[in-house]
């Protein structure tokens, strides 16, 4: 049978795009619908603007510590109008370049909504369009829990669309998305209540990273309620009354609820039924991405594996790699390094102590150290680092590397290579540092008292 494409892609976020790219490569004929804007949910509503969020809520700490430097003081407002239209601005080059880099490659882009008419057929606007392989890189999005009164909380989409910045905010959710608009927040000096059901922030997360984000929120005054949910929302005349069950019960009064309790494959209006593809929460796909037709791939947010960027082009790349370069790649999950892009920022690659454990059952010895970096001797903030190694005792090989601090996402992501190469405690102390730094605290790591 003649199709109209080798390939057809639906989505062109990271993974879409990554992979629609990497196929046209070995010449195949490729085309990637969207409905919405070249470039996904991380350039236009999640990674991209968010750290773009951070950067400007950072200045006015900076101004402060700029001071302790010597500078003098300067009055200055910030203006969050004019930021939205330079980060719109931004965003919008972005959804060009993602678009221009589709047409260099030679893969046609369908501004349109694609959806399953059978197992080789797609509806796409109103064309009906065939394909031989079709690979799903839909993404997810943002989801609320059953509340009363939940439509009137927002979710992290519309938190880039806000006319003002909110006076008083309640987040529902102890997440990284719940976390990171916390600070994001606070740091614009809005008054921040963290609301989370579970016992501590960043589940998940190493207990001792969580813990010092924790410290550095009640610092920064941002009121984290912990073993506490939201039972209803209701408008008032000064604002949204929250009513809180849980450990804390006194309701709260806020201008802003934000819902940041999560997000979900969307596979709304895909209709895959039509081509016989399984899925529940998720689509289910085996190691290669092949969904239950074996025609039929899906990577990214959409399946059942890590929703993170960086994982989405990974798969993308390594499925055309697979399908059309004949070149059977699979992607490990063991290694794959995040990052809370709080203040402070903490990341982790690898095994939490409680994971090691876990999975690897012998003794795990932890080395850790806090400490203040050398930036902040000069300022009044209290701000402490943390570095965190998980080793494996009988063999001392790191299975885990955890940092809260100033470019924690940028140092463990580097050191990140060495786990997968199985690098031991012994070859770390070895290693010469730069000084001063941060980074150079893992190379002198003594083991802590709770180790076992």
């Amino acid at each position: 049978m003649t199709y109209d494409y080798d390939l057809f892609v639906i989505g062109a976020g990271p993974g879409g795009v990554a992979a629609a790219k990497r196929s046209a490569q070995y010449g195949v004929m490729v085309a990637i619908a969207e409905q919405a804007q070249a470039g996904g949910g991380c350039v236009n509503r999640g990674c991209i603007p968010k750290k773009l969020m951070v950067y400007a809520s950072a200045f006015a700490r900076l101004q402060r510590d700029a001071i302790a430097y010597g500078w003098s003081k300067s009055e200055q407002q910030f203006d969050w109008q004019r930021f939205v239209t330079v980060r719109d601005r931004e965003i919008q080059r972005l959804q060009q370049v993602q678009r221009q880099a589709l047409q260099t490659a030679g893969v046609e882009f369908i501004n349109e909504r694609a959806t399953f008419v059978d197992a080789h057929t797609l509806a796409v606007g109103d064309r009906k369009i065939t394909a031989a392989k079709i690979l799903i890189a839909v993404g997810g999005k943002s989801i609320k829990p059953a509340i009363s009164g939940i439509e009137h909380a927002l979710t992290s989409n519309e938190m880039f669309h806000l006319r003002a910045l909110p006076e008083q905010i309640a987040i529902l959710g102890g997440g990284y998305i719940g976390v990171e608009f916390a600070s994001i927040l606070r740091g614009f000096g809005c008054e921040v209540t963290l609301i989370n059901h579970e016992h501590c922030l960043l589940s998940g997360f190493d207990a001792d990273l969580a813990a010092a984000v924790h410290r550095a929120f009640d610092h920064r005054g941002i009121q984290t309620l912990c073993n506490t949910t939201i039972k209803t929302i209701e408008p008032v005349p000064e604002g949204l009354r929250v009513t809180l069950e849980g450990e804390t019960a006194t309701p709260l009064v806020v201008e802003t609820v934000l819902c940041a309790t999560g997000r979900a494959p969307q596979l709304d209006e895909l209709r895959l039924e039509n081509a016989g593809v399984e899925a529940k929460t998720a689509i289910a796909v085996d190691d290669y991405s092949r969904t239950s037709q074996p025609h039929i791939f899906a990577v990214g947010d959409c399946t059942n594996r890590l929703q993170l960027t960086p994982v989405a082009k990974a798969e993308g790349k390594a499925f055309a790699d697979t399908v059309f370069g004949q070149q059977p790649q699979v992607v490990h999950y063991d290694y794959v390094p995040s990052v809370v892009c709080s203040d402070p920022e903490a990341a982790s690659v690898g095994l939490s102590e409680a994971t090691a454990h876990e999975k690897l059952g012998g003794a795990i010895a932890c080395y850790q150290s806090e400490f203040q970096p050398l930036f902040y001797s000069l300022t009044d903030r209290p701000q402490q680092s943390l570095v965190k190694l998980v080793v494996e005792a009988n063999t001392e090989r790191v299975v885990g590397i955890h940092m809260v601090g100033d470019h924690a996402g940028e140092i463990v992501q580097s050191l990140g290579v060495s786990l997968q190469m199985g690098i031991t405690k012994q070859a770390l102390e070895r290693a010469i540092g730069i000084h001063p730094s941060s980074a150079e605290e893992f190379f002198s790591l003594e083991r802590s008292p709770s180790a076992t």
